[in-house]
């Protein structure tokens, strides 16, 4: 059974965004390591942060609705039309979608951090650009309004949609055309992209420049279109949340076969004689097989012939395959001598 993130915010499946966002907000303040010392902090912080990532996606939640976790994560389809498919990989930091959704990393540096005693007042601290749950019986900062730190003797507490204002903005996707051959769309294959970012220093202003490989898993039988989506691997700037890298796989040319969805597509040439007096065809396949295709009947321009199960993979069913299909080219002589078209005037009929 594939995890239930509505369990793990605590709400039900008709959640509206607001009440999805009021939960992750609750929630992760409850079980963010800084404050929360219990053993298994740390993996349930994680688990609520991957919990708002999919429900707070309009075109992720969908997915997780119709086919679970685990059909989000292998590649579920998605809306944009046939063949079309959506991979998802939670990026594997909660703290990071913590200071996005936060606009900042910590929140309870204002307690506990060097940020906190830097901005000490007359009357108290003054309270950092942070959503707070009002719902004081969940409230993480609850503790403290009991030495008088709310309302005007303390922190000041600003509304939400003040906040939400403030908030880094996420850059546009960056998109790369990933091609693969027929041969790795038949078996599947994983891809190692290097890819070069920038990214956040300790300091929170400066950048520098670093590498990464990002191991690109393509499943049997995936379609051209098909998106991988590596989340929030980007150039990342103090003002920005960084832009999710996305491949978009594109067939590569064969010099044998042409795809049609998950059927392959052969062209067999053959003589005017095999044609008209029949042959055997032998046919090559992607996984290196050679099928012998008996041809009786005469072939005629346009014939077609269906190898049932020797195509491409089904995308959702890899145990199942789609057909093979083989087309003919007759290859018609430049020139014949005058006894052979005397022979065939008496032998072919008129019409």
């Amino acid at each position: 059974m594939g995890k239930n993130y509505y369990n793990i915010l605590g709400i039900n499946t008709e959640a509206s965004d607001d009440e999805i966002k009021k939960a992750y907000r609750k929630m992760a303040l409850k079980f963010h390591p800084d404050k929360n010392k219990d053993p298994n902090a740390e993996d349930k912080f994680k688990e609520i942060a991957e919990a708002y990532e999919v429900l707070s996606d309009p075109k992720k939640r969908s997915i997780y609705d119709q086919c679970g976790e685990e059909g989000l994560k292998a590649g579920g389809a998605s809306a944009g039309g046939p063949g079309s498919t959506f991979h998802y990989t939670f990026h594997g930091d909660p703290h990071a979608t913590f200071a996005s959704f936060f606009g900042g990393s910590s929140p309870f540096d204002i307690f506990f951090g060097t940020h906190g005693r830097s901005n000490r007042m007359a009357n108290g601290f003054v309270h950092e650009d942070m959503d707070i749950d009002d719902d004081d019986d969940h409230d993480p900062f609850n503790e403290f309004n009991h030495f008088g730190f709310n309302g005007m003797n303390g922190f000041n507490r600003r509304h939400p949609d003040t906040l939400h204002t403030r908030r880094k903005v996420q850059d546009p996707p960056v998109i790369h055309e990933l091609r693969v051959s027929l041969e790795e769309i038949y078996h599947g294959c994983t891809k190692r992209m290097k890819i070069t970012r920038r990214r956040l220093n300790p300091d929170g202003q400066t950048t520098r420049t670093e590498d990464k490989i990002l191991n690109v898993v393509i499943k049997r039988g995936w379609k051209e279109g098909t998106k991988i989506t590596f989340p929030r691997e980007g150039d990342e700037t103090a003002t920005n949340i960084p832009a999710d890298i996305v491949f978009i796989l594109k067939d590569k040319p064969h010099l044998h076969f042409k795809r049609d969805g998950s059927n392959v597509v052969y062209v067999a040439k053959i003589t005017l004689r095999e044609a008209l007096c029949g042959c055997t065809v032998n046919i090559p396949t992607i996984d290196g097989r050679v099928i012998p295709l008996p041809c009786n009947d005469v072939i005629k321009p346009g014939t077609v012939k269906r190898l049932r199960g020797e195509g491409l993979p089904f995308p959702k069913t890899p145990n199942q395959r789609g057909d093979y299909i083989v087309e003919f080219h007759i290859k018609f002589p430049d020139k014949m001598p005058p006894t052979t078209k005397e022979i065939l005037k008496q032998h072919l009929p008129v019409s």
